[in-house]
């Protein structure tokens, strides 16, 4: 029987046409350069098969830009980045798979033993302040009555905001507003949850990204989706949010 990483390498030239694809689709598009591999690897950690990620590793180390090591370094502190903001979003498990396939793929010169970028983070006010301002960013008018939907499971509410938005989605040491935004989407619309899928289309939207260029983020996670014989029949449209934008 094939291991995993046998039948990843014998998938290599489908997926990496995928990848191909999206690249550059949303080389045509504002979303910049790097926001097509930040929504794929979030993708594939949310998805059926996170052991991937070593393949969009690869593909990615194939391209000129990245033909040095500290190039590489760049990029794995990004791709690490987008997978630990998938952690609160898609749980701990795929992100480490995902993880794990991509450092058997390193070699020994592109290894990143950098101390954790939350190295001495503290659940403080400060923390609180950071997470409630990125949520007032993505949800503005509607922010409380967001969190109030919790308020019969009140440990939810604490969590979303002192952990996903205050520990994972607020910082900025690698990331930017735009990159977060983009992996969150992905990383929730590749579970096909529609509810959290329309306040992230709309967040990404407020977050003044065009409605042509989310079409494009929508658009490729269908096509990640379709190669992983996922089927996204539940997630709105772009345009079935706009008018809550």
């Amino acid at each position: 029987m094939a291991t995993t990483t046998e039948a990843n390498a014998s998938s290599a030239p489908k997926v990496h046409d995928l990848f191909s694809a999206i690249e550059a689709d949303c080389a045509r598009s504002g979303l910049g350069p790097n926001r097509w591999y930040l929504l794929t690897i979030a993708a594939l950690a949310g998805g059926n098969d996170p052991e991937l990620s070593d393949q969009l590793y690869l593909y990615l180390t194939s391209k000129p830009e990245f033909s040095t090591p500290a190039q590489r370094h760049v990029l794995i502190r990004e791709l690490r980045e987008a997978l630990i903001k998938s952690v609160p979003l898609v749980g701990v498990c795929k992100p480490l798979e995902a993880i794990m396939a991509i450092n058997a793929q390193e070699r020994p010169e592109d290894k990143d033993p950098s101390p954790a970028t939350r190295e001495g983070w503290q659940c403080d006010e400060a923390n609180y302040e950071r997470g409630l301002a990125w949520m007032r960013k993505i949800y503005t008018g509607d922010t409380n009555s967001t969190i109030a939907l919790f308020d019969d499971h009140k440990e939810f509410s604490w969590i979303s905001q002192h952990i996903t938005y205050g520990l994972y989605l607020s910082d900025r040491q690698v990331l930017d507003d735009l990159g977060t935004e983009v992996i969150v989407l992905s990383a929730i619309m590749i579970q096909n949850l529609p509810k959290e899928t329309r306040w992230h289309i709309r967040g990404i939207r407020r977050l003044g990204v065009s409605v042509e260029d989310v079409k494009v983020v929508w658009n490729s996670i269908q096509a990640i989706a379709q190669f992983l014989g996922i089927k996204l029949h539940r997630v709105p449209t772009v345009e079935e949010v706009e008018k809550e934008v």
